[in-house]
């Protein structure tokens, strides 16, 4: 049941992400992705640091900053880019790919042993987010597959890393995110400022679609996520993915009066179902550890539920 409730609590992670696009589009200032990248994570980042009354010490100030970077500082852009050169379809699918690399990853760093059933959800999640947002009509293009496939690398392998190293002692998850989300807005700001400029004018439109992104889509989303990564294994935190691209479905549907073709209705119990055998499969793997991962394991297990710093 314990392990159920952090399944649930954590999927609401991608879940909430998955509203970015219609946000994005309904909210905000258009072709401003990297400004949106610096305000969701900065803020959010800065306010959740000063929640825990925290800073890294030793080690931590660059590991955050290479957890920060991998998570958010270049997954972001190298996003974005992708959805710039690419029908939204193929950089979704593309995003999709992220369990595999994290099941390699985790396997190479973690010593966690992927079944072959969660590598078959792995494979069978993406196809079916592939039958959800793939159109006729979608072209290649090198540069955004380039961007694409490394910006799905960058978060697998900040996935791992967060996991590998753990947090330090007496810290929680709350400090642990405020660290990665400001080293990450921090790395954005001088690519945002030569590639965009200077930054748009807002209206009270684009004040409450920030508020959401930085409080809700960022601060709680990844801290649910990196909570998530203390209590379970990367490969079953991974296999939350495609909840993204499906909620973005939804919500389109539902919101932004787009509709859903019988393919696309497939495609969504398909992926859905291979997230649930995912999970399901997650928990029946045993696992592997090395020795300092192990210390890890532990102490992110003894610090999930501690308190906060006051």
């Amino acid at each position: 049941m314990k392990r159920l409730t952090t399944v649930a609590l954590t999927a609401l992670a991608p879940i909430s992400w998955g509203s970015t696009y219609a946000v994005a589009t309904e909210l905000l200032p258009p072709d401003r992705p990297l400004f949106t990248g610096v305000m969701r994570a900065l803020p959010a980042g800065l306010l959740l640091t000063a929640l825990a009354r925290t800073l890294p010490k030793g080690a931590w100030w660059w590991k955050s900053a290479v957890l920060g970077t991998l998570n958010i500082g270049a997954f972001f852009p190298l996003l974005f880019l992708s959805a710039y050169r690419l029908p939204g379809g193929v950089a979704a699918v593309l995003g999709a790919a992220g369990p595999l690399f994290v099941v390699g990853l985790a396997a190479l760093l973690l010593g966690e042993r992927a079944s072959l059933r969660t590598v078959l959800a792995a494979v069978v999640g993406a196809f079916g987010v592939s039958m959800v947002v793939l159109t006729a009509e979608a072209r290649l293009d090198l540069v955004g597959v380039v961007a694409g496939v490394v910006s799905s690398a960058s978060m697998a392998a900040g996935t791992v890393m967060t996991k590998r190293w753990g947090r330090p002692e007496g810290v929680g998850p709350l400090a642990m995110t405020g660290w990665q989300l400001t080293a990450g807005g921090l790395f954005i700001i001088p690519v945002a400022a030569l590639v965009e400029g200077a930054p748009p004018a807002l209206d009270g439109k684009a004040f409450l679609g920030y508020g959401y992104m930085m409080l809700i889509n960022t601060g709680i989303a990844y801290w649910l996520w990196f909570r998530g990564i203390g209590q379970l294994t990367a490969t079953s935190v991974t296999l939350l993915g495609p909840l993204s691209p499906l909620t973005a479905a939804v919500i389109g549907w539902a919101a932004l009066g787009q509709a859903l073709s019988l393919v696309q209705l497939v495609g969504m119990a398909i992926a859905f179902g291979a997230t649930v055998a995912g999970q399901l499969a997650a928990a029946r793997t045993p696992k592997s550890f090395s020795s300092t991962e192990q210390i890890n394991q532990n102490i992110s297990m003894d610090l999930t539920d501690g308190r906060v710093r006051r």
